[in-house]
């Protein structure tokens, strides 16, 4: 059984206040699976409008823990809330607040489809499931335009500009570059307008000038009052961070029978 640390640090400063965005806090949070402790001792206070980075080794229990503070994974310890809505008990309403950016298994973008089709079915579904029953009732031309705003808004926000895709819209997902991806797997999420959003693996395949792309978008994305949890392989560099910034790091350790984690803002 392996064993998962994380350091620590203590900060004084708080992130700003955003009433868009969600809250996250955890405490002693564990979650258990078939083979022992996927991950335990989760402390976590994160503010709105705050990038929570989870960092570590792959098979660490980082997806997991991410997962499970979007309403998508059941803990077996501890307690948990985001935006005041408590896990367990609340998974359902979490899932609503929260959306997924890329997490391979779960929200994988579909390489035969085109970034057109990917963005009309993404505001279809807000559409039907996410919107009050009154706006189905709407003019069907004052409803489509209402999502192009939506798709418009997403895409500003996710810095993917489709004009300069080889086909625009039309390009297929199989041709975009890896950040490229990553940018529309995040326009999709935030056409629902999550307060909280989810990212896996952000830096998975990409160069250092990419890799420092995706931490500005991020960035720029909790500047807008959307808190961010994103999962990562290494965090980026000190001079990267800023006050708005938690680091949940964690460590594989063979031998060992428990699963640790804690956190610190950068």
């Amino acid at each position: 059984m392996s064993r998962r640390h994380a350091e620590s640090e203590e900060h004084t400063e708080s992130p700003r206040a955003d009433p868009d965005g969600a809250a996250v806090l955890a405490e002693d949070y564990g979650l258990k699976g078939a083979r022992g402790w996927v991950f335990r001792h989760v402390h976590v206070d994160a503010a709105p409008g705050t990038v929570v980075v989870i960092e570590g080794p792959s098979g660490s229990g980082r997806t997991c823990l991410l997962l499970a503070l979007t309403g998508r994974m059941r803990p077996a310890e501890g307690r948990a809330e985001i935006a005041g809505l408590p896990l367990p008990r609340a998974m359902a309403a979490v899932r609503r607040i929260s959306g997924l950016g890329p997490v391979p298994g779960v929200s994988d973008l579909d390489p035969a489809l085109t970034v057109a089709e990917h963005l009309r079915e993404r505001a279809l579904l807000q559409r039907r499931f996410g919107g009050s029953p009154r706006s189905l009732l709407r003019p069907r031309a004052r409803r489509a335009a209402e999502a192009r705003d939506r798709i418009d808004a997403a895409l500003t926000a996710a810095g993917l500009d489709t004009a300069a895709l080889p086909k625009g819209e039309r390009t297929s997902v199989r041709d975009l570059e890896r950040l490229e991806a990553l940018r529309l797997s995040v326009a999709l999420a935030l056409i629902g307008r999550p307060r909280l959003l989810a990212v896996d693996d952000l830096d998975l395949k990409l160069s250092d000038a990419d890799r420092a792309a995706a931490w500005r978008l991020l960035r720029s994305v909790a500047e807008g009052g959307t808190t961010v949890l994103a999962v990562c392989g290494q965090a980026p560099g000190d001079g990267d961070q800023d006050a708005d910034t938690v680091i949940i790091r964690t460590h594989n350790e063979e031998g060992a029978a428990d699963a640790l984690a804690e956190t610190g803002r950068a």
